[in-house]
């Protein structure tokens, strides 16, 4: 081939290359929108540990009746999301976790972020969108909302009062410019101890 010839298969080379990348963005035969508009969240708020750990890895454990069917399940099962044998997805429950007593000062920052209950609390906020429940994996998976859900339905609808624990839980970060751990979230309790308060959900 000659040097004029090869200048030429490359210049068509990028053309196609540049005009396959425009349509990335938006206006490709696959349908894409102009803008890709993804819930705002919020700027990097923290969901509350207390909360999680008192309210939602209790219900991660729970033997849950299985909706139109016989039995219960959990989510925390060895084919689901068991941290060693699970299957499912980015969600992983150390099962033998221990709560902690956020009120010993013993119990630093540091202290619990080594902690099993600590790597739960990470991984399931990792599949939330803190203040935007509906778009959470955590949340819309189990509801079915929109994504498949290996598991299958797990909470009919979401006045399921499991449900309503994950909203509640994904709805109030703690405050902008505090941590996970600020005791500012131990309203979520009645009374307000991350200890013996019972969850709220509205």
């Amino acid at each position: 081939m000659t040097p004029p010839a090869r200048r030429s298969l490359r210049a068509a080379a990028g053309l196609a290359a540049a005009l396959v990348l425009a349509g990335c963005g938006g206006g490709s035969p696959l349908g894409n929108p102009p803008d890709v508009s993804n819930p705002p969240g919020t700027d990097g708020r923290k969901l509350a540990f207390a909360y999680f750990q008192r309210c939602i890895f209790p219900l991660l454990l729970a033997e849950l009746p299985v909706p139109g069917g016989s039995g219960t399940n959990t989510c925390a099962g060895g084919g689901c999301h068991d941290d060693t044998t699970g299957t499912g997805g980015a969600l992983r429950v150390v099962r033998s976790a221990t709560p902690l007593d956020l009120t010993d000062a013993a119990n630093t920052a540091d202290v619990i972020r080594a902690s099993d209950m600590y790597k739960n609390y990470y991984s399931a906020q990792g599949v939330t969108i803190p203040g935007e429940p509906l778009q959470s994996r955590l949340l819309a998976k189990p509801l079915l909302l929109n994504m498949l859900h290996g598991g299958g339905l797990i909470f009919e609808t979401e006045d399921d009062p499991n449900a309503k624990l994950i909203r509640y839980w994904i709805d109030h970060p703690a405050p902008r410019d505090q941590d996970e751990f600020s005791p500012a979230t131990y309203g979520m309790f009645n009374p307000p101890d991350p200890n013996t308060g019972a969850c709220k959900t509205d």
